[in-house]
C-alpha cells in the first residue's frame, strides 16, 4: 500500500508570515491562467486585447475566490461554524473551498465583464473555461498536500490503495488525485485541444459542464463524504453528487440549444 507522504503544509516561513502549499496552489493556478489566457487571445484573436484579458482574469479571480469560500460554507459546513467564527470565511490559507461555488461566483464576474465590455456572455465563456481544469489541477495537489478530501475504504490490493496516517490506519483511495487527473489535466487537455478551433457559440461551456460533472460525480463514489454531512439520499448520494447533477443536466442542454442555433443559422444562410 502506499503511504500518504505528511507533508507540512507550511511551504515557506519567514518570520510570523507563512505561505501555506494551499495558497500556494491558488496562485500558481491563477499565474497559468493568465498565461493562457494571454496566449489564447493572441493566438485566436476575436477581438481581445491584453487590458480585456487582464480585466476578466481579476473577476474570475475574485469570483473563484469569494463564491468558492462563501459555497464552501453554505453547501459543506454546519452554519454554526461560521456564524460562531466569521473570520474562518477569510481564512483560505487553511483549505476549504468549493469549486460549485466558486463556479457561481465566475459566472458573476464574467455577466459584470460582458455588461462592460458588451460582449456575449457565452463567447466569453468559451474563451475561458478551457483555462479553467488546469487551475483545478492545482487546488487538488494542495487538497491531498493538506492531507484532506480523502477516499473511501477500499482494498489492500487495490494498486493505489493509500494510508492517511492523520485520519485512521486503513487503504483508501486517493480521490484528490483522482479529481487532479479527471476534472484537471484530462479535461483540460481535451477542452484545449476542442477549442482549438473555431465552435458554435455554447458549445465549449457545455462540454465543460458535462464533462466536470461527469468527472465530479463518478469520484464521488469513492471519495468520503464530509462527516457531518454524510449520504443526502438512498445511502449514496452526496452533496458532490447534488451539485453537480445540475451541471451535467445543464450542459446538455446547452449543448442542445447550441446545436439548434447553428441549425437555424446555417439554413438561414441557404434561405
Amino acid at each position: 500500500m502506499l503511504q500518504f507522504p505528511q507533508i507540512d503544509p507550511v511551504a515557506l516561513q519567514v518570520g510570523p508570515l507563512a505561505i501555506h502549499w494551499y495558497g500556494l496552489m491558488y496562485v500558481l493556478a491563477f499565474l497559468a491562467s493568465y498565461l493562457l489566457a494571454s496566449y489564447r487571445a493572441n493566438k485566436n484573436h476575436g477581438g481581445w486585447n491584453q487590458e480585456q484579458v487582464s480585466d476578466l482574469m481579476f473577476y474570475a479571480m475574485l469570483g473563484v475566490i469569494v463564491g468558492g469560500r462563501l459555497g464552501y460554507f453554505i453547501f459543506y459546513q454546519p452554519p454554526a461554524s461560521y456564524l460562531l467564527d466569521p473570520l474562518r470565511i477569510v481564512m483560505v490559507q487553511t483549505g476549504g473551498m468549493s469549486f460549485h461555488g466558486g463556479m457561481l461566483g465566475v459566472a458573476a464576474g464574467i455577466a459584470f465583464f460582458a455588461h462592460k465590455y458588451k460582449r456575449h456572455f457565452l463567447d466569453i465563456t468559451d474563451f475561458v473555461v478551457p483555462i479553467v481544469p488546469l487551475g483545478l489541477a492545482f487546488g487538488r495537489i494542495g487538497n491531498f498536500i493538506n492531507g484532506e478530501l480523502w477516499g473511501r475504504l477500499t482494498s489492500p490490493d487495490f494498486p493505489l490503495a493509500m494510508v492517511f496516517p492523520h485520519v485512521d490506519q486503513l487503504p483508501r483511495h486517493p480521490s484528490q488525485l483522482y479529481q487532479m487527473a479527471l476534472e484537471g489535466f484530462l479535461l483540460f487537455a481535451f477542452l484545449w485541444w476542442y477549442s482549438s478551433t473555431i465552435r458554435p457559440r455554447g458549445r465549449v461551456l457545455a462540454l465543460f459542464l458535462i464533462g466536470y460533472g461527469l468527472a465530479r460525480f463518478i469520484v464521488e463514489f469513492v471519495r468520503q463524504p464530509d462527516a457531518h454531512l454524510s449520504f443526502i439520499a438512498l445511502n449514496w448520494v452526496t452533496m458532490g453528487h447534488l451539485l453537480s447533477l445540475p451541471m451535467i443536466i445543464g450542459g446538455i442542454g446547452l449543448y442542445i440549444y447550441s446545436c439548434r442555433m447553428q441549425r437555424k443559422s446555417n439554413n438561414e444562410k441557404l434561405s
